[in-house]
């Protein structure tokens, strides 16, 4: 692996850590360049629902980093925590936390998607979101107030209050409930969850709205592609934001 930076050639692997339920890798794949390959594994199965239980437990830094030693053996130039409740569910600490304990575990690099958040908002210069998610109000509470602990000002938010099944919500819900929250204004929107589908909403939504549209699984796979090497041009994005730079 190299530690070079820029841009680099050749074949790139990319790890990524999702919680057990995710049904979305299609999704991240979307992103993803001819040249990298996606490689994923899982967190062990809870049998509880979607919610605060649920977030501490698949966001515990042990957990995580026993599922990025197992990906370590491939020799990814990243590795990717891809759940955004689990890392925002204890807030910065936590999440620098998660970030430690992936890099002791064999990741030379590592991203989660809350953090991959924070750096998007910084490189597009946003300061406050509308915030949208399928989660429990009380989970979605907890990413607002890790966006107020990174100085982000949170205008509106709307949560589904869903304990499962995320990944079947059909893109028509998404996209009104983004419509109806970004009414409360904000340099942008975010959409909350790597367990729902956003991929084909965001650019037309950020064409109508007029301001960049930010999902959990957009953010993840361009930090993790940024920190792996790969240029944006290379990056498929189908006009989003951004990808624009």
């Amino acid at each position: 692996m190299s530690d070079e930076s820029g841009p680099r050639e050749g074949p790139l692997g990319i790890g990524v850590v999702v919680p057990y339920d995710m049904a979305l890798d299609r999704e991240l794949w979307r992103w993803t360049p001819q040249r990298v390959t996606l490689h994923l594994t899982r967190t062990p199965y809870e049998p509880v629902p979607v919610g605060m239980t649920q977030a501490l437990a698949i966001g515990d830094a042990r957990v995580v980093a026993e599922a990025t030693r197992n990906l370590a053996v491939v020799e990814p130039e990243v590795v990717a925590y891809g759940c955004t409740s689990g890392s925002f569910v204890r807030g910065h600490a936590g999440e620098a936390e998660l970030r430690a304990a992936m890099v002791a575990a064999g990741a030379p690099r590592a991203v989660t998607t809350s953090g991959a958040l924070l750096r998007a908002l910084a490189a597009l210069d946003l300061h406050s979101v509308a915030v949208v998610t399928p989660y429990p109000e009380e989970v979605g509470e907890r990413l607002v107030s890790f966006l107020a602990e990174a100085g982000v000002k949170v205008t509106g938010d709307a949560h589904m209050g869903l304990t499962g099944r995320i990944w079947e919500v059909p893109d028509v819900v998404t996209a009104d409930l983004v419509r109806l929250t970004a009414r409360s204004g904000g340099d942008a929107v975010f959409v909350s969850c790597t367990n729902l589908p956003t991929y084909d909403v965001i650019a037309p939504l950020e064409a109508e709205l007029g301001r960049p549209v930010l999902t959990a699984n957009q953010v993840t796979m361009w930090a993790a592609l940024h920190d792996a090497g790969v240029d944006p041009t290379e990056m498929h994005a189908d006009g989003q934001r951004l990808f624009r730079g």
